[in-house]
């Protein structure tokens, strides 16, 4: 799953990056080490600018919350429960799939956060033991460096006790799709714990190499077995994964040191 990620770089680099033609300043978003559901995000997207003549899509960054309101929505309540959208199935969810043939997005990151599910916490949990130990988290990044492109959704819901000329009338609402972790060895692999991702957890955000990127966010395609070819994971050994700080944990910390690599498992922690 994904239910933490960094997003530090500065939208000038993003734009860069992802060939944006349009972005407001005004939209622009601090650099965020801890990024929890119903944050507000950057997506890059390509769309027909609002009330411009012309109906052809431009490439936009834009600002979103994370945590997917689908249009039908009564109420926006159910957002932060639809952070990740399994590629699986996204195809067939009702949640999911308008947005999956006509509304995609990228949600960039320099990497995502997860804790290890662990055969200790396991066994806890199936004697019926109330009290977990704590989770060693682990930083999951390219390991060139690389902007970590994740897949998502959009979705737009319309908060209708608000008048139409209200700002807030409008919601811009995205999910992360996920699919199974990788099972291959990691291109830099901790001194010790996890040597693949898999290791850490059963699922991972996935993420679009740059070659797909045109074609995840060309809103013409709308064929489902065409779209699900994309769904396809990135080639192997192109990540690395580090322990980082148990403070993580808490959302409350946000900080570049977040991403500070340790040299083992915190004490405590499993693995």
């Amino acid at each position: 799953m994904c239910g933490r990620y960094a997003a530090s770089r500065a939208p000038e680099d993003l734009a860069g990056i992802f060939e944006v033609d349009k972005w407001e300043p005004e939209e622009t978003l601090a650099p965020d080490f801890n990024v929890a559901p119903t944050k507000e995000v950057y997506a890059v997207l390509d769309r027909p600018l609002k009330d411009a003549e012309d109906p052809q899509p431009v490439r936009q960054l834009r600002k979103l919350k994370w945590g997917l309101v689908p249009s039908w929505a009564k109420t926006p309540e159910g957002g932060a429960r639809m952070i990740n959208a399994r590629a699986e199935t996204v195809h067939e969810k009702p949640s999911y799939r308008r947005a999956f043939t006509t509304r995609r997005c990228i949600l960039p990151a320099d990497g995502y956060y997860e804790w290890v599910t662990g055969a200790g916490e396991r066994e806890l949990e199936v004697e019926g033991r109330k009290k977990r130990p704590r989770k060693q988290p682990y930083f999951v990044t390219p390991a060139d460096g690389s902007v970590f492109a994740m897949a998502g959704l959009y979705e737009f819901w319309r908060d209708r006790t608000l008048p139409d000329d209200h700002a807030l009338a409008w919601w811009v609402t995205c999910s992360v799709i996920t699919t199974e972790a990788e099972t291959s060895p990691l291109a830099v692999a901790p001194a010790e714990g996890p040597r693949a991702l898999a290791d850490i957890h059963p699922r991972m955000p996935l993420m679009l190499t740059p070659d797909h990127w045109d074609a995840w966010l060309d809103p013409a395609r709308t064929e489902v077995d065409d779209l699900r070819e994309l769904l396809a994971p990135p080639p192997t050994g192109l990540m690395r994964a580090y322990p980082v700080s148990t403070a993580v944990s808490n959302v409350r910390n946000n900080g570049p040191e977040l991403l500070t690599e340790l040299e083992g498992p915190e004490e405590g922690t499993l693995f």
